[in-house]
C-alpha cells in the first residue's frame, strides 16, 4: 500500500532546496515541544498568518493550504510529517529511477522485441498496452476498490497537493468519482437449506405463503412510489426497510432529486398518515418542532399547542442547518417517540417515520452533525442523479408536483398493516450462521480482522448499535424478498447504508480522500459467511 505513494512520474512534493526540508522538520520539533493551550490559541487567532508564512516563507502553496483546514496540534504536526515523508520519499524514488534507466538503457530494446515476438499476430496498440501492463505489474492479486481506475492512492495523494492554488474550495466531496454511491457487493447463495427455520417449536413463526404474501403487498407499494419517483429503486427499497425496520434515515443528496416528494409520496400511499416537512434553519427552535405553551388572556390559561414534529411522516429538510439544542429536540422523538411539553407526555402516533436531508454542496450556515446524532439514524442514504433514461420520464411528466402526487398515487395499504408488517418482520428467522457473519463484518470494521487494508484509514469502527440494525435490517430486506429467513446477501445489501456514516476516517483517510464504502467494500469482499 506504501509504494503507491510513489508511482507517479512527476512527483509534485519535491521541494526546492534543502532548506525547506530542514524548515519543516525544526517546525515539527517546535510544535510537539510546543504547550497546547498556547498552540491553540495561536492557531485560532493567528491561523492565516502561520499559513501565509508557510505559503510565501516557505514557498509552499500546497501545504499551507493544507494547515488552513486544521485546528488540532497532533492533527497539524501529522499532516506536516506526511507532506515531509511523501516529498523525501517522491525524491528517492525519482533519483532511484532515473539511475535504474540509465543502467537498463540498453536492456529494453531486447525486452520490447521479446514480447513483440510473443503477439505478432496483435496490432501495436495491443502490444503497447502488453509492455504497459508489463512494466506496472504487482504482486497484489486482490484488486481493493481504491486500486481501481483513476482512484489510487497516488492520484488522491496528487489531487489533495498538486495544484492546489488554482483550485476552488468546494464541498462536492460526495459527487467525486471516488465517492459516488455504489451498488451493494453482490453475494449469492446457492444452498438456502442451512440458514432455514428447521425448529418446529418457534413461535410466531411466519410460513412461507405468508412471507410471500407480505412481499408483493410491499412490492405494490414499491411500484405505486415508482409512479412518481423515478430512476431511485434503491432509494425506495432502503426507505421501505427503514419504515419496517421503525428506524429514521439521513438522505444526503443535491437539491432537485424529490427527496421531499419521496416522504410526501410514502405518505399518500399509506392511508390514514399525516405528512409534515420542517425546513431546519439556524434561528429554528426547540419549540418550533414540539410545540410548547400559549398564554390565552380570555381563560387567563395556558394552552398547549403542538408543533409540526406530531404526524407520522416527518421530512426534516437541511438537519445540518440547525443548532445542536434543535437536534436534541428531534432526537428525543426519533429515540423514545414521544415528546415533553413543560410537565405533559405526549406520545407520537404511529407510525412514526423520520426522512432527516442534508446538502452536501454548501458549508455556510451549516452545523457538522455529531457522530452520536449519527448512530441514531438507522440509514445513511447516499442519492445520486437519475440515469438518462430515468431524467426524460421526469421530463414528459413534468408538472405541479401536488397535481402529480394525488392524480397518481393511490394509497396501497393502511396505517394499521404497516403496523401489522412491523411486528411481522421480528418473526423472521436469522440463523446462528447469519449473526456470525454480522460479527465478522462488525469486528472488521475494528480492526480485528488483519487483512483489510483499508483498516489503516479508520480511526473508529462501528459500535454495537450496527450489529443490532444489520441483523434488524437484513430481516426487512428477506421480507420484502417474499421470504421467512435471512439469508447472507440480505446482510451485504444493507451494510453500506448502515455503515458508512459509522466509521470515522483518521487523518490520513481524509488526507487521501478515502471513501468509507470502499473500505465497506474490501470488508464484504474478504469477509466469507460460512
Amino acid at each position: 500500500m506504501n509504494s503507491e505513494l510513489n508511482e507517479r512520474e512527476n512527483p509534485p512534493f519535491i521541494f526546492k532546496d534543502n532548506s525547506q526540508a530542514r524548515n519543516l522538520k525544526e517546525l515539527i520539533e517546535k510544535l510537539e515541544n510546543s504547550d497546547a493551550d498556547l498552540f491553540q490559541y495561536h492557531v485560532n487567532s493567528e491561523r492565516n498568518d502561520f499559513a501565509n508564512w508557510i505559503q510565501f516563507g516557505l514557498g509552499l502553496p500546497e501545504l499551507a493550504k493544507i494547515v488552513r483546514g486544521i485546528s488540532n496540534k497532533e492533527s497539524l504536526v501529522e499532516a506536516i510529517k506526511l507532506y515531509l515523508t511523501t516529498s523525501e520519499n517522491q525524491k528517492l524514488k525519482q533519483q532511484e529511477k532515473q539511475k535504474n534507466e540509465a543502467n537498463n538503457q540498453e536492456l529494453e530494446p531486447e525486452k520490447k522485441n521479446k514480447i513483440l515476438s510473443l503477439f505478432k499476430e496483435k496490432d501495436n496498440s495491443s502490444v503497447n498496452n502488453e509492455i504497459n501492463n508489463q512494466n506496472n505489474k504487482t504482486d497484489d492479486d486482490v484488486e481493493l476498490p481504491w486500486k481501481k481506475g483513476d482512484s489510487t492512492l497516488s492520484n488522491n495523494i496528487s489531487n489533495k497537493f498538486q495544484n492546489s492554488t488554482n483550485k476552488p474550495e468546494t464541498s462536492s466531496q460526495p459527487y467525486e468519482s471516488s465517492n459516488k454511491p455504489q451498488m451493494p457487493i453482490q453475494i449469492k447463495t446457492t444452498d438456502t437449506s442451512k440458514y432455514r427455520d428447521t425448529s418446529s417449536e418457534s413461535e410466531n413463526r411466519l410460513t412461507d405463503e405468508e412471507a410471500q404474501k407480505i412481499g408483493q403487498m410491499l412490492n405494490l407499494v414499491k411500484e405505486e412510489i415508482k409512479k412518481v419517483i423515478f430512476g431511485q429503486d434503491e432509494v425506495i427499497e432502503y426507505t421501505l426497510i427503514a419504515l419496517l425496520c421503525e428506524g429514521d434515515a439521513l438522505l444526503e443528496g443535491v437539491p432537485g432529486l424529490a427527496k421531499s416528494l419521496l416522504v410526501e409520496t410514502l405518505a399518500r400511499v399509506i392511508s390514514g398518515t399525516s405528512f409534515n416537512r420542517i425546513q431546519f434553519m439556524p434561528d429554528l427552535l426547540p419549540s418550533d418542532i414540539i410545540g410548547g405553551l400559549i398564554y390565552d388572556p380570555s381563560t387567563n390559561k395556558f394552552t398547549t399547542f403542538k408543533g409540526p414534529i406530531f404526524a407520522n411522516f416527518i421530512l426534516a429538510d437541511e438537519i445540518n442547518r440547525a443548532p445542536p439544542k434543535t437536534h436534541a429536540a428531534l432526537m428525543e422523538a426519533m429515540q423514545e417517540k414521544k415528546i415533553n411539553i413543560h410537565d405533559e407526555t405526549y406520545i407520537l402516533d404511529r407510525p412514526f417515520f423520520v426522512l432527516a436531508t442534508q446538502n452536501p454542496l454548501e458549508n455556510k450556515g451549516t452545523y457538522n452533525l455529531p457522530e452520536a446524532i449519527l448512530d441514531r439514524f438507522l440509514f445513511k442514504i447516499i442519492l445520486d442523479y437519475p440515469d438518462r433514461e430515468s431524467e426524460k420520464r421526469v421530463i414528459n411528466e413534468n408538472s405541479i408536483i401536488g397535481k402529480v402526487v394525488e392524480k397518481k398515487v393511490l394509497p396501497r395499504v393502511t396505517k394499521e398493516d404497516v403496523l401489522e408488517l412491523q411486528s411481522k418482520v421480528k418473526n423472521v428467522f436469522i440463523s446462528d450462521r447469519i449473526k456470525e457473519y454480522i460479527l465478522d463484518i462488525v469486528e472488521a470494521t475494528r480492526g480485528k480482522n488483519k487483512s483489510i487494508e483499508g483498516m489503516q484509514f479508520i480511526k473508529y469502527g462501528a459500535g454495537p448499535r450496527a450489529s443490532i440494525y444489520l441483523g434488524i435490517a437484513s430481516k426487512a430486506r428477506a421480507l420484502m424478498q417474499g421470504r421467512n429467513f435471512v439469508l447472507p446477501e440480505d446482510v451485504a445489501a444493507v451494510a453500506k447504508p448502515i455503515l458508512r456514516h459509522r466509521l470515522i476516517l483518521n487523518f490520513k483517510g481524509k488526507a487521501h480522500n478515502i471513501s468509507t464504502d470502499k473500505i465497506i467494500d474490501e470488508i464484504l469482499i474478504k469477509v466469507k459467511p460460512e
